[in-house]
């Protein structure tokens, strides 16, 4: 490709963006709750693991996708690297992981979007209607393509930021010290599946290969300048949450979990400040959009990949359809489908998709391939086994999680 074609700086910044916002959104209303039983220290410690380790495997997926042609997906990836077998696991994982978070992004957003209206007009607005809504005003941003949606989300990721600077300003004078000493490290390996969730992004990588063109500078900055935005934005929200909203009570970050709700809706119970509950309100909904949007744009190139659907007329038309039918639908009938889609997701789909397999792609790639002169990063194949044996344990935790826990939740 000339370099006449190359995509400009401002579109990187713009993809850093995207990922940025697709890894902020719903991760920051899920991680006070899935670390403050361990503390802030053991909660910072792994949260930076699993963002090293997230942002070394999106890397690795970059590195798959500039090895073969312009458009290939998750599924003509694992397809080519992995066989049948592997192109069988992406479909099933792929769907899963992004259908389960476009389910809670939507039940999140659409419940504030019901929240929303009932205060304008007075009246009550159910949940289910709030839902529609906000599948229905961001979903069709999806159809207008990546460019559009790079655009979109600049904006509110930019929207996201402000009232989100607006918290933190806020918010500082409202910060308990005491709030810090709890500490628990035997309980911080328990948030992990869900710590990996909050920077998944990889299933848009080939997404933004094309936005960008395949330019490989950009894309490297793209991913590693978007996971490192995300990081930096939950340490300090997680010191800030963490600071003012308590562990236990009534309004407390294990009555939030339990009941299945945002930590920033029990703000105001504990803060001095008037707007600062507001402000933490507009920051949750912008987060929810910019994640629907990066999960959306990528679900909808996996199925044009996968099902030989072109993006355009009728096919575009059916490519929506497809994204947005059933994500209202579980929406609207799972009354806790935020925080079960996190629950899930993380410790199966991130582990195995986002974790295992683009160690094993680029492995088939780098070995026997010839590839291994365009590896993205370095250490060869002690890091990528280090990798591979680090999201297996993962996997193994959330089994071992899932087998004493998933009846409860169900029969909740």
């Amino acid at each position: 490709m000339s370099q006449t074609n190359a995509p400009s700086w401002g579109t990187a910044i713009s993809a850093a963006f995207l990922v940025a916002g697709t890894c902020i959104g719903g991760g920051m209303l899920i991680l006070p709750l899935a670390t403050g039983l361990s503390g802030f220290l053991p909660s910072i410690v792994s949260m930076v693991v699993c963002w090293a380790m997230m942002t070394a495997t999106a890397l690795l997926l970059m590195e798959v996708n500039l090895s073969m042609s312009e458009g290939a997906h998750v599924i003509s990836m694992s397809g080519k690297m992995l066989g049948w077998p592997g192109k069988v696991v992406a479909w099933i994982l792929y769907l899963f992981i992004s259908y389960a978070s476009l389910v809670g992004y939507t039940a999140g957003g659409g419940g504030q979007v019901a929240h929303l209206l009932e205060k304008i007009f007075s009246t009550d607005v159910s949940r289910d209607f709030g839902c529609l809504v906000f599948v229905l005003a961001f979903g069709s941003v999806i159809y207008l393509g990546n460019k559009i949606v790079g655009r979109v989300n600049t904006v509110l990721f930019l929207a996201m930021i402000g009232a989100y600077i607006a918290v933190v300003g806020m918010g500082i004078d409202e910060v308990k010290s005491e709030n810090f000493f709890h500490t628990e490290w035997s309980s911080a390996w328990m948030a992990l599946p869900i710590l990996l969730t909050s920077f998944s992004f990889q299933t848009m990588v080939p997404s933004l290969s094309l936005y960008l063109n395949k330019q490989s500078q950009n894309l490297r900055f793209a991913i590693i300048g978007g996971t490192t935005i995300s990081l930096l934005v939950y340490l300090i929200w997680q010191w800030l949450i963490l600071g003012i909203v308590p562990l236990h009570g009534d309004s407390g970050l294990l009555y939030a979990l339990r009941q299945g709700e945002a930590p920033t809706q029990f703000v105001s119970e504990h803060v001095v400040g008037s707007y600062i509950a507001p402000a933490a309100e507009f920051f949750a909904f912008f987060a929810l959009v910019t994640s629907f949007l990066g999960i959306a744009l990528g679900l909808f190139d996996f199925l044009s990949d996968g099902l030989k659907i072109q993006e355009q007329g009728v096919g575009q038309i059916a490519l929506a359809i497809l994204v947005v039918v059933p994500t209202l639908f579980f929406a609207t009938h799972f009354e806790r489908a935020f925080l079960i889609a996190f629950e899930t997701t993380g410790g199966f789909g991130d582990a195995i998709l986002n974790g295992m397999m683009p160690v094993m792609m680029a492995w088939v790639a780098r070995y026997r391939f010839g590839h291994a002169a365009k590896a993205q990063i370095p250490g060869g194949k002690p890091v990528l086994i280090a990798i591979f044996l680090f999201y297996t344990g993962i996997l193994v935790l959330e089994i071992l999680m899932t087998t004493r826990l998933l009846p409860s939740i169900f029969n909740q």
